[in-house]
């Protein structure tokens, strides 16, 4: 049992755990302010424009087998009246079309930075290796004397050296003149 909780208690804590919990709680207080600019500033609009409709009141009976008057959803739904809610479901549509705007915009600006990053990216730091084998280098060049250095880096002086090492040996292989 001890084993479990030190596992949740690890799962619940790392970083990613609670940069969703934080979104969430973001989340839903944003879908508070959506909900309220739809429901308090958009809709009376629309519905005024549109000949003074209130759309959180368009709905239809569907079964009022005691024939109550329902003059709103709330009276439909406290007389136990089916009603098919129109205007509710139109509310919730312009929320969703907003809030699914709003994100939109945030995952192509997060799109936009990725793609700006990546076009100008760091030069990476050298590993511990080509630290290391530079300074290797640097120090047996230091310790080779002069005459010695151009063959260590040059490839011209590698492919010379052969055939400098044959013109001694020619030299060296020639008889003695006569006397």
């Amino acid at each position: 049992m001890q084993g479990f909780l030190k596992e949740f208690r690890d799962f619940a804590v790392k970083g990613n755990m609670i940069d969703l919990a934080i979104g969430v709680i973001i989340g839903a207080a944003f879908g508070a302010i959506v909900s309220s600019i739809v429901d308090d500033i958009f809709m009376p609009i629309i519905g005024l424009l549109v000949g003074g409709i209130d759309f959180s009141n368009l709905f239809v009976v569907l079964s009022n087998p005691n024939d109550v008057p329902v003059p709103s959803v709330a009276a439909a739904n406290a007389a136990g009246v089916a009603t098919l809610n129109i205007g509710l479901f139109l509310n919730a549509l312009v929320k969703f079309l907003i809030i699914a705007f709003v994100l939109f915009l945030v995952v192509k600006g997060i799109n936009t930075m990725k793609r700006e990053a990546a076009k100008d990216p760091e030069p990476a730091a050298p590993s511990t290796e080509e630290v290391l084998l530079t300074e290797i280098r640097d120090a047996i060049k230091a310790q080779v004397p002069a005459k010695a250095a151009p063959a260590l880096g040059s490839s011209e002086s590698v492919s010379a050296a052969p055939a400098k090492t044959a013109a001694r040996r020619s030299t060296a292989r020639k008889p003695a003149a006569n006397k």
